[in-house]
């Protein structure tokens, strides 16, 4: 027995061996390496972006709508089932590193072989008890049952940041969905007002036609223009419909039970503000998609060491305790004890292929894992980059079509002062008109898509989640 203890604490002390590669955080390098060269043009500040970003606008119906999201969404409701999944995993892995018990009872009924007992004689029938308790335990001498906790560890770390991805999208397409029902409003009220301005002309010519001052052609053409600018409008409605039916379904209603309040929205989300993005580092260390790469890669590398320890003895301690009687009345004499104590060696040596295998399989998986790993993190630049750079941009689409518009308004007034005192054909005021409509059509769709790339934005910025 003492020989036996020893043996144990050897083992004991073994078990501080932990065999397969130690992981090194890669995203420190990572933004060791990052710049945002886009942000330093436009209107942004290196202020970090707030969590809540969509308060930003200062608009409670958004805020409300957002929150309700992020209560009610289906997604969200996967992504929150499958973090449940991957700590439940990890707590069964967890468990490797408990002793094991089970008591077991049972009675059976028959008769046992002679021969088996070195006798020539049959045996009588008999009945047997038995209960008993079973224990046991294994040793991680290499470090096996730690490199899987710490690989489901970083998996549950990594399903966390794939979480936290699903909830910045769900805020996202939110405020998108939002701001494309109310740019539509928005491109519906340009588009009504467009209208009504060729219905005064189209009542203009076909007065002047009566009055024997303008020919038909005239009267067609103004007609013409007036029908173009009002097919327009069912497209429109059909956009804000369904940016409706988007904003319903997002926040866990049905499609036809939309936001009754929002279908009268028609001012364009927009930013007066400076926009905060911080800088390349921080964007990374906030990126979700980025940290579930990471943990991903952490995982991965981790069971390596998985792997390498089937190279080694698997050794477990049990022990068993319980009492065997043929009668049930004597279950409980001390004849009746039993009791065994030992360890338990298995080792697949020398046959060492499949454990080098499944090596060379987790090597594999690592390599693509930190492949994928500076994907990411090169992709989520190029996507900030790209959406800072779009932004710019549409600041400066957008103030040049305000001045386009101001610029046809004047001039589509002046020519139909002109074409009124006689001074201008119609032509004239049909161009000018036309001008306009297209003008004003341009901004409100650059507004619109201003709305939109300030999403993208946000999106790209990583905000969202806490």
């Amino acid at each position: 027995m003492k020989r036996f203890s020893s043996l144990i604490a050897i083992a004991a002390l073994a078990g501080c061996t932990t065999v397969g590669p130690d992981y090194e955080p890669e995203l420190p390098q990572a933004t060791a390496r990052a710049s945002l060269h886009a942000a330093n043009e436009g209107p942004f500040v290196p202020a970090e972006p707030p969590v809540d970003w969509w308060h930003l606008y200062d608009d409670p119906r958004l805020d409300a709508l957002v929150t309700e999201a992020l209560a009610a969404n289906t997604d969200l409701r996967v992504a929150s089932a499958n973090l449940a999944l991957a700590r439940a995993v990890l707590r069964e892995v967890r468990a490797g590193r408990s002793i094991d018990t089970a008591v077991g009872a049972g009675a059976s009924y028959g008769r046992q072989s002679g021969a088996a007992l070195g006798s020539d004689v049959a045996t009588s029938d008999s009945a047997l008890y038995d209960a008993g308790l079973d224990v046991g335990y294994q040793l991680d001498l290499f470090g096996r049952v730690s490199r899987a906790i710490e690989a489901s560890r970083a998996d549950v770390e990594a399903v966390q940041a794939a979480y936290d991805v699903a909830r910045i999208t769900v805020v996202a397409e939110t405020v998108r969905a939002y701001g494309d029902a109310c740019n539509a409003g928005r491109r519906l009220a340009v588009a009504r007002r467009s209208v009504e301005i060729q219905e005064q002309t189209f009542d203009l010519t076909r007065r002047l036609f009566e009055g024997g001052r303008v020919t038909a052609l005239e009267t067609g053409q103004a007609g013409a223009l007036l029908e173009q600018t009002r097919a327009e409008i069912p497209t429109l409605e059909a956009l804000q419909q369904t940016a409706l039916y988007r904003l319903a379904v997002l926040t866990g209603r049905p499609p036809a039970d939309f936001p009754r309040e929002v279908a009268s929205c028609a001012a364009p989300l927009r930013l007066d503000s400076p926009i905060p993005v911080g800088d390349g580092a921080a964007l990374l260390m906030r990126r979700p998609d980025v940290r579930a790469a990471e943990r991903r890669l952490a995982a991965e590398t981790a069971r390596i060491g998985v792997a390498t320890a089937e190279l080694y003895p698997s050794v477990s301690v049990g022990g068993s305790i319980g009492t065997t009687a043929g009668a049930l009345g004597d279950i409980a004499s001390g004849s009746a004890f039993r009791y065994s104590l030992g360890p338990l060696i298995s080792w697949s040596f020398p046959n060492m292929s499949v454990a080098r295998a499944r090596i060379g399989q987790a090597e594999a998986s690592t390599d693509a894992a930190l492949a994928e790993f500076d994907r990411t993190w090169l992709t989520a630049l190029q996507e900030t980059e790209s959406s800072l750079t779009n932004y710019a941009r549409g600041l400066d689409r957008s103030a040049a079509l305000q001045r386009a518009v101001e610029q046809a308004r004047e001039a589509a007034r002046i020519a139909r002062l002109r074409y009124e005192a006689g001074r201008e054909n119609f032509q004239i005021v049909l161009d000018a008109e036309r001008q306009l409509a297209s003008a004003e059509a341009a901004l409100a769709q650059s507004e619109a898509q201003l709305s939109t790339d300030l999403v993208e934005l946000f999106l790209s910025l990583g905000g969202g989640w806490q």
